[in-house]
This record gives structure tokens, C-alpha cells and sequence, in this order.
């Protein structure tokens, strides 16, 4: 793979990651499924949303490559599609930033 076609990947990959991580539902499923895969109910449960709003941002995780659904009999569970998301997602926490909190409040960032 010529270094070209590997940024262009990285970048995509990368982009798909912030796309995750822009939405709280979406963050707070990442954050759990780190430490053990879920079912639906018991995540829509954990972060307070309906099981509808907890399918929709699945189905998003599940088409960004980030999660993974198993088959269990009737049911479906959830876990990270890549061992190194866990890993990378506990460095992220690690990460210390000085937020504004009049800055990017809702979905319009005021900080430009």
C-alpha cells in the first residue's frame, strides 16, 4: 500500500471515529461496549434513551465499522469491531483539554 492510499485510509478511518464520538449516545456506547459487549436494551437502559433511539445509533457504529452485532439465539449483543478501539478510545480519556463551557454548546460551536 503506497503512503498516499494509507493517509487517505487513516483519514477516512479517523473521520468516521470523530463522526462517532460527535454524538453522546453514540460516545457513551463506545465508552461501555470497552469494557464488556452489551445487548440493546441493557445499553439504551445504562445511558437513558429509548431502545429505538439505541437501534438508530447502533445501526450508525455498526455502518462506521466501529461495532459489531452477534447473533444469540433471538437476541443480538454488541462489542467494539477492532481490539485496539478499546485501548485507543481509555487513551483518549487520558486526554486533558481546557473547554470553554459557553463554546460549542448545543449543535453551533462559537468559538470560531
Amino acid at each position: 500500500m503506497s503512503t498516499a492510499t494509507a493517509s487517505v485510509t487513516h483519514t477516512a478511518a479517523l473521520a468516521r471515529l470523530g463522526y462517532a464520538l460527535s454524538d453522546a449516545t453514540r460516545t457513551g456506547v463506545l465508552l461501555a461496549l470497552r469494557e464488556a459487549p452489551a445487548y440493546p436494551s441493557d445499553l439504551a437502559d445504562a445511558l437513558g434513551v429509548s431502545r429505538q433511539v439505541m437501534s438508530n445509533q447502533l445501526a450508525c457504529l455498526r455502518g462506521c465499522g466501529l461495532v459489531e452485532a452477534v447473533p444469540d439465539g433471538r437476541r443480538t449483543w454488541y462489542r467494539l469491531a477492532d481490539p485496539h478501539l478499546a485501548p485507543a478510545l481509555n487513551e483518549l480519556l487520558q486526554v486533558v483539554l481546557f473547554v470553554d463551557p459557553g463554546c460549542c454548546a448545543g449543535d453551533s460551536c462559537t468559538c470560531a
